[in-house]
């Protein structure tokens, strides 16, 4: 059942926690997904058969959450993340990070380490604002920004464009990760699709060779695409979480 957590500056995040042990796991979704996805539901289900604790939620603009997507930031989610993790979860959580929720769980790694017991990557997008949104567009699209606050790309997964504004651009520049030491001192593992065509797998080779992590990993899974959302990839996803919470152990 859903249920709402006042977060921070009035926002109120849409959630629904499953009960367990710990390490739990925590799922981070991606740039205009939501709890309801594939991914976070097949992860639900699989830590609920082993008695795990469980946690998914709606950033604020997403989902079921208050607000508007185009009034928010990657500052604004790392927020709702952080507020959401120590106010709805004990001790050290395993973060799921997917697409966007990769570069979130690697700001949480930053802000609250005590609380990470381990972080999975799926897809993971560290900066995207700046090296693809930003990079990738047009010298129009760019003048729309500045002189409009905002521009429109194409979605592949809705009829609906995304709407990108400038303040999503000028405040992710406020939170890359890539570009700074990136300490990360409890276990990492990275799963990609080679046929990725929205985060190439250069991104995830970058963070691997930026990251100052003693266990780290990345596995290439030919063939799959963004979304790593098909049985076999979510075969993969929660085999890689089950490892890890084996290799953490309890809290």
């Amino acid at each position: 059942m859903t249920e709402f957590l006042d977060g921070p500056a009035g926002r109120r995040i849409a959630y629904n926690r499953s009960p367990g042990r710990g390490p739990g796991v925590v799922f981070l979704g991606g740039l205009v997904s939501d709890m309801t996805g594939t991914k976070a539901v097949h992860l639900e289900a699989w830590a609920r058969a082993q008695g795990r604790a469980f946690l998914r939620f709606d950033y604020s603009g997403h989902g079921e959450s208050s607000e508007a997507f185009e009034d928010g930031c990657i500052g604004d989610w790392a927020a709702d993340a952080r507020a959401a993790i120590e106010a709805l979860t004990d001790g050290p959580q395993l973060l799921v990070g997917s697409s966007m929720g990769g570069w979130i769980a690697l700001l949480m790694a930053r802000a609250i380490p005590e609380r990470v017991a381990g972080i999975v990557g799926l897809a993971a997008a560290p900066d995207f604002t700046e090296d693809s949104l930003w990079a990738d567009a047009t010298d129009a699209q760019r003048a729309d920004l500045m002189e409009t606050g905002r521009y429109e790309v194409p979605s592949d997964y809705s009829d609906t464009p995304y709407v990108i504004t400038r303040r999503l651009i000028e405040d992710g520049r406020d939170h890359l990760v890539l570009r700074s030491p990136l300490p990360l001192p409890f276990p990492v593992r990275l799963l990609h699709g080679t046929a990725d065509t929205d985060v190439p797998v250069a991104v995830a080779l970058r963070l691997m060779e930026h990251a100052d992590c003693p266990d780290l990993r990345l596995t290439l899974i030919k063939d799959a695409d963004h979304r790593l959302s098909t049985p076999a990839c979510l075969e993969l996803i929660t085999n890689t979480a089950d490892a890890l919470l084996a290799q953490v152990g309890a809290p």
